[in-house]
């Protein structure tokens, strides 16, 4: 199983990027994705993330309003968007997948699968 994500870099206070995960191996279909972020000296959190089957969405209280989590099950694709980005955002960003349908957003032990992160970084 692999998850690659893309998309991330640099953006300004306000502004907007859209992170994929592109996923390959993966029971699409059955898994839960989810995206977490992990900024310097902090614990990796749960952002987001789009449950199996009912592809219903939960996001982390800090990013309501502000980012949206997609998939497509046809191109085995997640994305995230993620709009009126703020400095607190800045974190290395992962894709990560469980298997089952789920309400809430897991905890990092929960997960299976990783991708190997990529970097956001929001300056003021």
């Amino acid at each position: 199983v692999q998850l690659v994500e893309s998309g991330g870099g640099l953006a300004q206070t306000g502004g907007s990027l859209r992170l994929s995960c592109v996923t390959s191996g993966l029971a699409f279909r059955d898994a839960t994705i989810a995206w977490f972020r992990q900024a310097p000296a902090k614990e990796r959190e749960a952002v987001s993330c789009v449950s199996a089957r009912d592809l219903s969405q939960y996001y982390a209280d800090s990013v309501k309003g502000r980012f949206f989590i997609s998939a497509d099950y046809g191109e085995e694709t997640s994305w995230l968007q993620m709009n009126n980005l703020k400095p607190e955002d800045t974190a290395v960003y992962y894709c990560a997948a469980i298997y089952g349908s789920r309400t809430g957003l897991p905890h990092s032990s929960e997960i299976y699968f990783w991708g190997k992160g990529i970097r956001v970084t929001v300056s003021s």
